[in-house]
């Protein structure tokens, strides 16, 4: 009788749950900022080179993988494992969709993985998009779209153990967000 509730009390439960994050993640960022001061932030010494643009980029997409480690740990499943070389092929799809050079979506997902087998060997893999602008946390915003789609939920809480995210933000202020997951073999 009350089955159309469950969809309801499912979205209003991950938004709720993902507010808490955002809270806790931030006042977390704001406390490490406070301990290390600017000039000792270990992102601040490893990238001193980058433009405050890429370096942006990279705070979002590690933002998206604290928060979507943050929504598995919910579920009481094991964080995943961040890994640069994912990571960069994730941040060339985001590239070329916000270039508009592929559609919004999956194409040539083939070829990402492909790219990524020879030195990942995997037993099983998936990819999760997003786009946005307009928002004050575009990584927030990204995460809990992926939470309220069956789908994208589903890889969030797949059986991977590593993970890469690429996000690139375009001439409209747009966000481009590849997540690709992976299962080692």
């Amino acid at each position: 009788m009350y089955k159309f509730l469950i969809p309801i009390l499912t979205r209003m439960f991950a938004k709720i749950l993902l507010s808490t994050l955002v809270v806790t993640t931030y006042i977390g960022w704001w406390q490490s900022k406070a301990v290390l001061g600017q000039e000792g932030s270990l992102h601040q010494i490893t990238a001193s080179t980058k433009t405050k643009s890429s370096q942006e980029l990279e705070e979002i997409a590690q933002r998206a993988y604290v928060l979507v480690n943050q929504y598995r740990a919910t579920l009481d499943l094991a964080p995943l494992e961040f890994n640069s070389v994912i990571s960069e092929q994730a941040r060339i799809h985001s590239e070329n969709m916000a270039k508009q050079k592929v559609k919004f979506g999956h194409d040539d997902f083939e070829n990402r993985v492909a790219a990524l087998k020879n030195d990942l060997p995997y037993r099983s893999v998936a990819e999760n998009v997003a786009y946005n602008m307009g928002y004050s946390d575009p990584a927030g915003r990204a995460v809990l779209g992926w939470i309220d789609s069956e789908g994208h939920r589903r890889n969030m809480v797949g059986n991977f153990n590593l993970t890469g995210i690429g996000v690139v933000k375009n001439e409209k202020d747009e966000y481009y967000f590849t997540q690709i997951f992976i299962r080692e073999k």
